[in-house]
């Protein structure tokens, strides 16, 4: 069953491969471009036409409210489709059958796997999704003439989405670069923001957030300096393991969310970051057998203060059920962000990491910022957010290597005698 009148909306001429078929459909720019206001037209459009079921996601979607379910619904009211899509809280459902479905990929990517028919996935604010969620996600887009839609306002280079799509992309992929000026309808309050900012003075800023250019750091980023320079003299490229040397892991324990592991070797005057791990929620085993996969050699697995905390379940601590499993496993000792955060600062000349297997955790580094206030000032806190996981467990790398290495502590005599031995 299809509409009985016809739909009357128009599109910006670089909107227009929405209706082309291809596999890839890849929309990146700045902000006010439409983009995502076309797709969520398009969408409506072509699942009013003939049944299609939809999965429209994001890498972090916690509730419905942090989807394009309510973009798609204020479009089938100013489409005029309200007769034909019914809005309820969690899916939207057309009369032919077509259903668009809401789903987060990080806390969901086992459940995403499974599902069967989808026709087209739209993957929103595309730049924060994984390496890891695209490598489960793509194959799972498997129906015939299925389509992947992907809408993003460039981050970092370095980023997984940018690196997949722009850098190097899929043969036969549709990409379109959308800016502000593609964009007819472009509201003059925006363009007045858009005219403030080009005349204030911060061009790089300017280019990245109106004409979709990325950022090489993103600006305030904790590690802004340091990255920079990392990458400058060369030290992010391909780092080899050295089987002759141990390696130590460094853990930041997600209980409700990410759990996060650096992989890093000692080799001469080097730290040699060669392998990165994250995943959401999973037991302590699933931990235990990646490292196993991993064919590497280990000396000790480095956990947080709070790896000795006891759990309220078991009454056992995360050491405790890690040693049983068979890992040899150390507490970094705690002494503050800021203190740990000058120790990552003091130890990054040393560092060299891996580009390819860390990718994930670099871009955790580079994101990883201090949070604002309402006037735009920053904050001596940082923000936590996905690259909090990451960020955190690099710092517990350097806090524990300089723990390491730093020279035994001299005990004070406490009397004339003792200095003559």
């Amino acid at each position: 069953m299809t509409p009985t009148k016809q739909v009357n909306a128009q599109f910006p001429a670089k909107l227009q491969c929405l209706f082309t078929p291809s596999r890839y459909k890849i929309l990146h720019g700045g902000r006010g471009s439409g983009k995502s206001w076309g797709v969520a037209r398009a969408l409506l459009i072509l699942a009013a036409q003939k049944q299609m079921r939809i999965l429209c996601t994001r890498e972090v979607q916690n509730s419905i409210l942090e989807s394009v379910h309510k973009l798609l619904s204020d479009q089938v009211d100013l489409l005029g489709l309200s007769h034909f899509y019914e809005i309820q809280k969690t899916t939207i459902k057309g009369r032919n059958g077509s259903q668009f479905i809401f789903e987060g990929l990080r806390a969901n990517i086992n459940s995403i796997k499974s599902m069967e028919g989808i026709d087209v996935c739209w993957v929103e604010e595309a730049e924060k999704v994984s390496d890891e969620s695209w490598r489960v996600l793509i194959p799972t887009i498997r129906a015939d003439n299925s389509e992947i839609w992907v809408t993003f306002n460039p981050h970092l280079e370095t980023d997984p989405t940018y690196q997949r799509f722009i850098a190097s992309p899929p043969a036969g992929a549709v990409i379109s670069a959308v800016n502000w000026r593609d964009n007819p309808w472009f509201p003059s309050v925006l363009d007045d923001e858009r005219r403030a900012m080009e005349s204030s003075g911060s061009r790089d800023l300017y280019l990245h957030i109106w004409e979709g250019h990325c950022l090489r750091v993103l600006d305030g980023a904790v590690y802004a300096d340091e990255m920079r320079k990392m990458r400058e003299e060369g030290r992010i490229g391909r780092v080899p393991y050295e089987p002759a040397k141990p390696v130590y892991t460094f853990w930041d324990l997600g209980f409700g969310d990410n759990t996060a592991i650096w992989f890093v070797q000692s080799v001469g005057m080097q730290m040699r970051v060669i392998d990165y791990y994250s995943a959401n929620r999973q037991p302590l085993t699933h931990y235990v057998q990646m490292l196993q996969s991993r064919g590497y050699v280990y000396a000790e697995h480095k956990l947080p203060h709070d790896g000795r905390h006891a759990n309220l379940g078991t009454g056992k601590t995360v050491q405790e059920m890690l040693e049983e499993l068979g890992l040899r496993v150390g507490i970094v000792p705690n002494i503050g962000i800021d203190n740990g955060i000058q120790a990552v600062r003091r130890l990054m000349p040393s560092i060299w990491i891996d580009e390819k297997k860390c990718a994930d955790g670099i871009r955790c580094l580079e994101y990883y910022h201090y949070e604002t206030n309402t006037g735009g000032g920053a904050l001596s806190k940082p923000a936590h957010d996905w690259s909090s996981h990451g960020a955190d467990a690099f710092r517990y790398l350097a806090v524990g290597f300089e723990e390491k290495t730093a020279p035994p502590k001299i005990k004070r005599p406490t009397s004339r005698n003792a200095w003559m031995g």
